[in-house]
Formats: structure tokens, sequence, C-alpha cells
């Protein structure tokens, strides 16, 4: 076997296609492309916090194993209390990324002859891989279409169903009709499960997330909080009951076999949380841009928008012009890229705009004064 003419065809292909990927070190002023919505990724207050810790606390850089052998401690138990106590949950087990969440969880307990996994179709790439990993059946149903699951759990009545979502999409920037699914279960056995990665820090009580905005949190068996996203820096946890943790850590191999996180990365985990927790000043500021976007673009017919923000779609519907346009709209100063297959179905290519606290007025009307001049 040539083996690197076959992959060598394969990236060919891709490129061929416009939907090659590639690392870049370019960076542009206005970021409209992160995942820092409240911009705590560079909060000046969170940084000193995290540095009076490891002055007061500092034993290790690393955590030095997995949390079975070496990598335990008082201060990560206690600080998973906390976040439990946060998100009204019994208990929580942090993970080293929500990507390693999602797929430790699913690929774990769901795993009997019986089982069935019903999921949105646009749920993560996480999610996904945490289905094949299980090795029982998949069955997707129409983005946040609550009749077209209903159908789905009466095929599947005989079956121990496990209904997994997101609270908030992140490539279509809206939300999970959370309400109505619940009521599905006064009919329907099954448990749900809900990602909550790109709504914690900025929907319900004090940035408790969309579970939480919506009532219903005691109704999951699980939900996924990921802080790599508006709380500025990296891991999730899982929130469930006690047994759940239990049963996480004596079969979930992504938590068993992986390093702990290092304390500075817990510390500002925990910083970010309190920061949260005590200030709104931020969220304010992320809402206030937000309404005036929708208010800019309503004036604005000539492009089609999708999301209800804090992400937005510009949807242009193929690989070479969305590209195209990032590209020229890099050139203005935009930090927005392209968002192609197969991240996104082939047709709904968009150019993906994130924004956050610390965008502005006068970057918003720049923004669409260079999209009208390039005739979107």
């Amino acid at each position: 076997m040539d083996f690197e003419k076959r992959i060598k065809d394969l990236l060919d292909a891709r490129k061929d296609k416009q939907e090659y990927r590639q690392l870049s070190l370019q960076s542009y002023p206005i970021d409209l492309t992160s995942n820092d919505y409240l911009g705590l990724s560079k909060s000046a207050w969170i940084k000193n916090k995290v540095s009076e810790s490891y002055q007061k606390s500092f034993q290790r850089n690393g955590a030095t194993g997995s949390r079975l052998l070496s990598g335990n401690s008082q201060y990560i138990e206690s600080l998973e209390a906390k976040i439990a106590d946060f998100h009204h949950g019994e208990s929580s087990l942090i993970f080293n990324s929500g990507f390693d969440a999602n797929l430790g969880l699913i690929s774990t307990i769901c795993r009997g002859e019986n089982d069935v996994i019903i999921y949105d179709e646009l749920v993560h790439a996480s999610i996904h891989q945490g289905i094949k990993l299980s090795g029982v059946t998949g069955v997707l149903f129409q983005h946040n279409n609550v009749a077209d699951l209903e159908m789905i759990l009466k095929q599947n009545a005989h079956a121990n169903c496990f209904v997994v979502i997101e609270s908030f999409y992140s490539m279509d920037g809206d939300k999970a009709p959370l309400k109505d699914i619940v009521a599905l279960k006064q009919k329907y056995q099954f448990e749900l499960i809900v990602d909550e990665a790109h709504a914690l820090g900025i929907f319900g009580q004090q940035g408790r997330g969309l579970c939480n905005e919506a009532g219903i949190e005691s109704d999951c068996l699980a939900r996924i909080y990921t802080f790599g996203k508006a709380m500025g820096t990296h891991g999730a946890a899982i929130v469930g009951s006690k047994i759940l943790t239990e049963y996480l850590i004596n079969f979930c191999k992504p938590f068993i076999y992986s390093t702990a996180l290092s304390s500075h990365n817990l510390w500002s985990v925990e910083h970010s949380y309190k920061f949260i927790l005590k200030n709104d000043i931020q969220l304010v500021k992320l809402n206030n841009i937000i309404e005036y976007f929708k208010y800019i673009f309503e004036h604005q017919k000539w492009v089609e928008l999708i999301g209800v923000g804090p992400v937005f779609g510009l949807k242009i519907g193929d690989a070479k012009s969305t590209r195209e346009m990032a590209k020229r709209l890099n050139e203005h100063g935009f930090d927005i890229r392209p968002i192609v297959y197969p991240t996104v179905a082939r047709g709904s290519e968009r150019l993906r705009i994130c924004l956050h606290s610390y965008n502005t007025k006068d970057e918003i009307d720049m923004l669409f004064k260079v999209l009208k001049e390039m005739h979107l």
C-alpha cells in the first residue's frame, strides 16, 4: 500500500472542492470569530485572582496523573461540588474538554442491546463520535423539530431511548425548544442529555444556561457545561446525579485514562464562575451589542441571516464564495471565518459571526458597510 499517495489523494480532493483546512497564525484586529463571548479570557480580575491562588497554593505545575492515580485533590473535588451547586445538580465531574465530556458520557452510558440514541441532526461532532463508540443504534431527528422527535420516540417505544441535544447551537445560533422536548417525557420514557457548551455564562439566571432559563434542570439525566466558550478558559463538567458520577468514574475511559487538568486551569475555572456570579456588566454589554446588531440588520434586507445571538450566520451557499468573502472581510480587519462542509452541510456554507462584550457599534456599522459594498 502506498499510504502517502492515499492520503495525498484525499487532501487533493478536499482542495479541489474548496474544503481544505489549514492552520493559520494570521490575526485581525476586530474579533468576530472567537467563542470568548464575555471577554473573560482577557479579564485582568480573573488573571489576578488566579495569580493570587497560584502564590498561595502552588504545589506542582501538572496534575502528574489521572484522577484515579495521582491527579486527584481536595481542591478539585471542592470545585466540582461548587459547580454542581451552581447548576442545581447533585454532583459534577470535571473533564479535560467538552469533546471528552460528550464522547465519554455518551459512549459510556449508552451500551445496552436495547438502547437507542435519538439526536438532533445538528449536534456537535463529539456527540456523533460518542454515538459511534457506544455501538448502539443512533437515529437523528430534524433540527429542533419536536414533531419529528415524537414520531421517532413512537417508533422506538420498545427501546431504552436517550435523547441528545444542544441547548444553543453554535453554527445556526438558535435555541432548542427545551420545554416542548421535556413535555414529551409525560408520554414517552426517555433520558435527556443536554450540551450547554455555548449557553453557559450568557443565558439563564447569572449565566446558568438555557436549562436553567427553561426550568428543566431536574428533567435531565446529564448536562454538559464547557469552560472554553464564554468562561474563557478550558475543560468541562458533566452535571447529574451522584450515582451517574460514580458510574463515570468507574467506566468512562476518557476520564479514567486522562491526566487531570492542572491546578492553574482549575483556578481559572473557579474564578470565571465567581466572576459571572458577582458581575453582570460583561453580559449587559454583550446583550446591548446583540440588540444593536439586530437593529442594523433590520435595515439590510439584502442578506440572509440566521441566529438569535451572540452567534449569527450569513448564508452564502457554496464553499468558494464563502472563502472569498471571508478573505475580503479579513482584508478590512474583521476576523471572520468561512464555515464550509463538512462542518456544515453542503449548500449551507456561511460566514459565522460571533459577537462579544468588547465589540463596538462602530465595528458593527463598518461590517455592514463593507458587506453592502461587496453586494452580498
